[in-house]
């Protein structure tokens, strides 16, 4: 019955006995590599902008840490040579950062920078003080202070972001 039931399907139904044009094979390769799309996400083009849109960051936080720093030695003359050593520290230290700076690390690396930005507000703060008021030496160590807590954090930071980059290496190794 099967036989029958074969026999009977290649009788009544035509097939394809012509060989494809000899250029077929060319036309079906062509087409195959039209239809790639590159669908590779370019962490390369990411990371620029990313480093485009920090510099912009540096820039108008150096124009403000240069105008604060203006405001601030106007004040207190001899605080100029302390201030000047924190905030070289703190831009090394935000260089360093920088350069650990990917996708793992953004949400810490953020999470700091914030922190920091508040700690300026409160450096403004203490500089209209320091203009109004006559205990002087007070808020100049609460400036100080306040220069410590903003080291503080990105050393911190620096400590994660390294720890978690060894601790990456070491799950690496292990798999």
């Amino acid at each position: 019955m099967k036989d029958r039931n074969l026999s009977s399907f290649l009788n009544d139904n035509d097939f394809d006995i012509h060989e494809p044009h000899s250029d077929h094979i060319n036309r079906f390769k062509r087409k195959l590599n039209l239809k790639k799309k590159n669908t590779n996400f370019s962490w390369k083009w990411l990371s620029i902008a990313a480093s485009i849109i920090l510099l912009i960051g540096f820039y108008f936080g150096k124009a403000k840490v240069s105008s604060f720093e203006n405001s601030l030695t106007k004040f207190a003359p001899e605080m100029a040579e302390t201030e000047f050593f924190f905030i070289t520290t703190i831009q090394q230290e935000l260089k360093d950062i920088e350069r650990y700076r990917n996708i793992e690390t953004e949400t810490l690396i953020e999470n700091a920078l914030d922190e920091i930005e508040n700690l300026e507000e409160q450096q403004q703060l203490f500089i209209k003080e320091l203009r109004n008021n006559n205990n002087k030496k007070l808020i100049l160590k609460n400036l100080i202070n306040n220069y410590q807590q903003q080291l503080n954090i990105l050393k911190t930071l620096l400590f994660k972001i390294e720890n978690q980059k060894k601790i990456k290496k070491i799950e690496q190794n292990y798999n």
